[in-house]
């Protein structure tokens, strides 16, 4: 006997099925709720859910497509570097400033280019100290700086320059290193840094 659809009030759907007398069984009451029945269903529908049909595996269809919700980092680690742009007014002593923002800044500051006019160079070349009047324009500055604990020496800067007459003069900064109108430095700062002595010496446990 097929299955009777009663439709009630409160939008959920019963089904009874009643099957036949006989001798050995009683009459057997099959009860299944579906809610809420907004839609229509059908019968076969019905029947698989009375028959405990399983659902269908794997992902919902369009579940690849969904944005993925974006990576933020909460902080910086400890070992990034980070870029800057320094500007050193006119008259200062360039390499005193930056060892006196590194150790201010508790960081160590890579001078990686530069730009402006120095007067009053003193340069080291093969054991030579070298003291330059006039004004010169920045070809290019590089080096580092360090702030304590780091040994002393550990650090300093090299710089070429081109004279007023088209001379090219360069080597490692000694100071004092005086700007002449604002010098402006593109660097980058880091902390944790390690100091080792190279060679290495192996112990006997290595």
């Amino acid at each position: 006997m097929r299955p009777k659809l009663n439709l009630q009030t409160s939008t959920t759907l019963a089904l009874t099925t009643q099957q036949p007398f006989n001798s050995h069984h009683d009459d057997v009451l099959d009860h299944v709720i579906i809610s809420p029945a907004h839609h229509t269903i059908g019968l076969d529908d019905v029947v698989a859910t009375s028959s405990g049909g399983h659902r269908p595996r794997g992902r919902p269809a369009g579940s690849k497509n969904k944005p993925k919700p974006p990576i933020i980092v909460a902080r910086d680690s400890l070992n990034a570097l980070r870029s800057h742009v320094l500007e050193v007014c006119s008259g200062a002593e360039i390499v005193e400033t930056l060892s006196n923002y590194a150790h201010r800044r508790g960081k160590g500051v890579c001078v990686l280019s530069g730009t402006g006019t120095v007067v009053n160079v003193t340069l080291r070349n093969a054991g030579s100290v070298v003291t330059l009047g006039g004004r010169f324009e920045i070809l290019s500055i590089s080096g580092t700086v360090l702030p304590p604990p780091a040994p002393p020496g550990s650090g300093g800067l090299s710089i070429y320059m081109s004279g007023g007459e088209g001379q090219i003069v360069g080597g490692n900064v000694v100071a004092p290193l005086i700007a002449s109108g604002t010098v402006t430095l593109m660097a980058a700062s880091f902390s944790n840094a390690m100091f080792e002595r190279l060679p290495l010496v192996l112990d006997d446990h290595s």
